[in-house]
């Protein structure tokens, strides 16, 4: 299962899922909801981007030497391939097959930095077996788990991770095509430590559950189509920035079978300031003796986990600190809201 993280800074990184337009109640009436059932489960994503991603290359043994076409022809890791000789190419499959059986030279359409660029060259015949091939690594799915921070009761939409799904080598928002929301079971947590953040094992239990319907800065939003109504801790009314106070509050996340449990934090310094697609936008510090001893503090996989200050939801958390998994930071459930809308 693959990890679903941005590119991290030298003592950051964002959380697991580490998932634009988003459709939901408050989008579409305009109006922000003024409570919503708080989430803490964990969910799955399969993400399908826009496109073929190219994720590294590799050299090629031929019978003239070592060759690298796709590199040469000046395609880099985080190019997204979007046509072969005119044509949309929609999965890897379906781009390996072109090049193996490629004759002439390929005409690879890809989009890099949001502009679109063509390149030509011809695979080269691997000594190894005799198929054609480029030379780099490709993917058109990502993987991971994430915990969803909110659903709104009339329709199953939910918002989860706080942050955008990223590709892990670029750090850059993925292209979503499509994606579907699948059940977790969470089966242990590999503790974090200074300079190596911990992270939740699981697995999916269903091929579907739900449809994720937008991937933004502030989060992934989508529908369940089964809500697992029973998990649900509680509903709380929705906070504003202007809420939230430093001092004591609590998340909600799971850590072992599928069930959220409430565990305490410090907001440490609140940054009102931060724009409407920041997701860093309060510090926080996990003091919960249980979760510390389990988990070390945040770990991947709690990306999403709802904040409760008050008896308010005021956000999520996003990120850890990696020199010291204890620490990290928060985005505004309002910063959410806004990218739903």
């Amino acid at each position: 299962m693959r990890k679903l993280f941005g590119k991290a800074a030298a003592l950051l990184i964002s959380l697991n899922l580490v998932l634009t337009a988003v459709s939901c109640p408050a989008a579409a009436s305009g109006t922000v909801p003024e409570s919503v059932c708080v989430g803490g489960m964990p969910f799955g994503v399969k993400f399908y981007s826009q496109g073929i991603l190219i994720v590294g290359f590799s050299e090629i043994e031929t019978a003239d030497g070592i060759e690298t076409p796709a590199l040469d022809a000046g395609l880099k890791t985080g190019d997204i391939i979007t046509r072969v000789n005119g044509s949309e190419v929609k999965t890897a499959g379906e781009f390996i097959g072109i090049i193996e059986n490629a004759q002439n030279p390929l005409q690879v359409t890809y989009l890099r930095g949001g502009d679109e660029n063509t390149v030509s060259f011809v695979p080269s015949v691997s000594k190894e077996d005799g198929k054609r091939k480029t030379g780099m690594w490709v993917r058109d799915t990502t993987a991971g788990i994430g915990t969803v921070t909110f659903v709104l009761p009339d329709t199953g939409e939910f918002a989860g991770l706080g942050h955008g799904i990223c590709d892990a080598e670029t750090g850059e928002l993925l292209e979503m095509k499509r994606g579907t929301v699948v059940d977790v079971m969470i089966s242990g947590v590999t503790k974090g430590v200074a300079g190596s953040p911990g992270e939740l094992k699981g697995y999916f239990t269903s091929d579907k559950s739900g449809v994720l319907l937008g991937n933004t800065l502030c989060g992934v939003y989508g529908v369940m189509s089964n809500v697992p109504w029973e998990t649900i801790p509680e509903t709380a009314e929705v906070a504003s920035r202007a809420d939230i106070r430093p001092g004591e509050a609590y998340i909600w996340c799971t850590l072992d079978g599928n069930r959220p449990q409430k565990y305490s934090i410090n907001i440490t310094e609140i940054r009102r300031d931060v724009s409407m697609q920041d997701n860093r936008c309060f510090s926080i510090e996990v003091t919960d003796p249980v979760l510390l001893e389990k988990t070390g503090g945040i770990v991947q996989g709690m990306s999403g986990s709802p904040i409760i200050q008050n008896g308010k939801l005021i956000g999520a958390v996003t990120h850890v600190l990696i020199n010291d998994p204890s620490k990290g930071y928060g985005i505004f459930i309002e910063n959410m809201l806004e990218a739903a809308r």
